[in-house]
């Protein structure tokens, strides 16, 4: 299932209802939930066609950006980019720094655990 929440509750965690197979159950989402993140809601899914126990239902959240908004909601939301340092939000953004930090942890980690050899004449001889 999709389940359709704001950015408000994405950033601040909350309830939200969502609706199973049994009626509708609560689910706690945690705050810093980014678009897409699948919630595993255990024994809520389909039962087994040969007997057995109930599957798992899967949602997964949608981050809604807001629309209609009115000239103080516009405010708070300018004062908010604002305090991000700017539209970008670069220092708040979960992948602001993802992909070069893990490059270069990558190449940190190869250096520690690859042995350096000597290349020339030097490492070839042997010691009397």
């Amino acid at each position: 299932c999709e389940v359709p929440i704001n950015f408000a509750m994405a950033a601040l965690g909350g309830e939200i209802e969502v609706p199973t197979l049994d009626g509708r159950v609560k689910l706690k989402v945690p705050g810093e939930t980014q678009t897409g993140k699948l919630f595993r809601m255990r024994g809520k899914g389909v039962k087994s066609v040969r007997g057995g126990a109930q599957g798992d239902l899967l949602c997964r959240v949608v981050v809604e950006t807001p629309v209609g908004l009115n000239e103080k909601q516009k405010q708070l939301l300018q004062e908010l980019q604002e305090s991000f340092g700017g539209p970008t939000g670069e220092h708040n953004s979960p992948r602001s720094k993802s992909f070069f930090d893990g490059v270069k942890k990558f190449n940190d980690e190869m250096q520690r655990s690859t042995p350096q050899k000597k290349i020339g004449r030097e490492s070839n001889r042997e010691k009397i």
